[in-house]
């Protein structure tokens, strides 16, 4: 895919710049005036106002980006990625059954049922549904394009997958978000091997938005059983297969998505 002089490659720098200084600003408002935010807006919690504003901090930076330098009609054109709904029928199978199937074999490992979570709700879903996948604007948005018109796509997956998991560490130290009850270093291996994985099904489905956010999604479904860390070493293992199997391209530029704006 051609790529476009609206968004030059250095933006990268901009976003990652914004992208943690909206989400961490909104952490340090937490950790410096932690008692009149819960008075104004109440306990920290992943459902919290302020909460789902830093974690749609890659949403608005890359909105904000493309906005700059293409205006209203480019950032229409950046939003017609997510009509992209193309994809190689092996990677809609690997969303569909083999997430599932990795979480389960992750909680079979730490000896834990693998059957899907019981008591989930269709409120819990469509609230996982619009929350995590949005940060997908930015990550495979605008991040990955950007780096893959530098590096192979393994090399650009390794380093969004790694920024994507270093930007989420100061929920670890706050209570009442969903990483305080995880462990950071399988946490941050788990993004790093999620981010190399995703990057050839992007590449497959032309750079889709839409495809990304349900791969987002799959792998923060409140239906998969929790087996941190089987889980993380068992998305290891398929990434590394992934890549073997996907070798010609994930370690040449070609067939790489490097649009940011699709034309018109």
């Amino acid at each position: 895919m051609t790529q476009p002089d609206a968004i030059p490659s250095r933006t990268v720098y901009a976003f990652t710049a914004l992208t943690f200084g909206i989400a961490w600003g909104i952490f340090a408002l937490f950790a410096a005036f932690p008692d009149q935010i819960t008075a104004l807006m109440g306990e920290p919690s992943g459902s919290h106002p302020l909460f789902i504003l830093a974690v749609y901090a890659p949403a608005i930076s890359a909105v904000i980006l493309i906005l700059a330098h293409a205006g209203p009609t480019g950032l229409a054109c950046f939003l017609t990625r997510l009509t992209y709904w193309r994809l190689p029928w092996p990677w809609l199978v690997f969303l569909v059954i083999g997430i599932p199937a990795i979480f389960a074999m992750g909680a079979i490992l730490s000896g834990k049922s693998p059957a899907p979570v019981a008591g989930v709700t269709l409120g819990a879903l469509g609230f996982m549904l619009v929350l995590g996948p949005v940060e997908e604007f930015g990550w495979r948005g605008l991040m990955l394009p950007l780096l893959q018109r530098r590096m192979a796509p393994l090399w650009a997956g390794l380093i969004v997958g790694f920024v994507w998991g270093i930007w989420h560490l100061p929920a670890f130290f706050l209570g009442g978000t969903p990483q305080s009850n995880w462990s950071l270093l399988p946490f941050l291996i788990g993004t790093t091997a999620l981010g190399v994985i995703v990057t050839p099904l992007f590449n497959a489905s032309k750079g889709s938005l839409l495809w990304a956010a349900l791969f987002h999604f799959q792998v923060n479904n409140p239906l998969w059983p929790d087996a941190q860390p089987w889980d993380t070493a068992v998305f290891v293992v398929v990434a590394a297969l992934i890549v073997y199997l996907n070798r010609t391209t994930m370690l040449t530029r070609q067939g790489a998505v490097t649009t940011v704006i699709p034309p018109p």
